[in-house]
């Protein structure tokens, strides 16, 4: 099995941690709020397998994780492995995933991880990042999450729409580019916290601190948050650029 240089990466950005640095001080503040508001957090997708979970992440792309909730019963009734989805009719796959958009690419993308799954790894999810992001459809959000929640293997934090907007509004990274932002936030929350930060800043993103309209009154990260009761600029996403993009 080829060797996972993410480890050796997690490892180096730990050891650049600096406990006294107020971004890192803030950082745990902001994790243990969280903790406090979102005890029971975990991803919020239904699954069964590995397989299921990643299928049901490429879907969540530019969509909610309530409906995908409410399409993936009948897609994994259909076809509920790797091998079934890797012959399935494209037509009929793409029928069943219409209602979460951009189907044509997701089930493109589905169906061509599940190819490779059967080809090149026996029919089961790879563990390893390296391995996973070779998967079409597949990038590091991606990745981090089957990693996580099918394997318990916590090798970098999920940088969604979510987290990418309340860490920046939070201070605790100025990149809007998500690689960056997750090595910023490996830098500052603990690794056995890294996909957990992830889901309760999810939560909070949803509960709370809406793109739209953030609820800073409400908010107990307001006063850890630089920039409580500013405007929020959201930059809308062209149907391109979110077609020809892996999550």
């Amino acid at each position: 099995m080829p060797k996972d240089n993410n480890h050796e990466n997690e490892a180096q950005y730990c050891m650049k941690i600096d406990h006294k640095s107020p971004h890192k001080k803030r950082a745990l503040e902001v994790l243990a709020r969280l903790k406090r508001l979102y005890p029971d957090a975990t991803c919020s997708l239904d699954y069964t397998t590995p397989v299921q979970l990643l299928v049901a992440t490429i879907l969540s792309a530019q969509c909610t994780d309530e409906r995908v909730n409410k399409v993936t019963p009948a897609l994994f009734a259909r076809f509920p492995d790797a091998r079934s989805m890797a012959n399935a009719d494209i037509l009929e796959l793409e029928e069943l995933v219409r209602s979460t958009g951009f189907y044509h690419n997701k089930a493109k993308n589905i169906q061509g991880a599940c190819r490779k799954i059967v080809e090149d790894f026996n029919g089961e999810v790879p563990q390893q990042m390296d391995e996973l992001m070779t998967l079409p459809g597949v990038a590091r959000k991606t990745a981090n999450v089957v990693s996580a929640h099918a394997f318990g293997n916590i090798q970098g934090v999920t940088v969604d729409t979510h987290v990418k907007r309340l860490t920046n509004l939070l201070g605790l990274t100025a990149h809007s580019d998500p690689i960056k932002i997750e090595q910023d936030l490996m830098k500052l929350i603990p690794k056995v916290d890294w996909e957990n930060f992830s889901i309760m800043t999810i939560y909070h993103g949803r509960a709370i601190c809406n793109a739209r309209k953030p609820n800073c009154p409400d908010c107990e990260l307001a006063e850890l948050c630089p920039s409580e009761h500013q405007p929020v600029k959201t930059k809308a996403k062209s149907k391109s650029s979110v077609r020809n993009s892996k999550s």
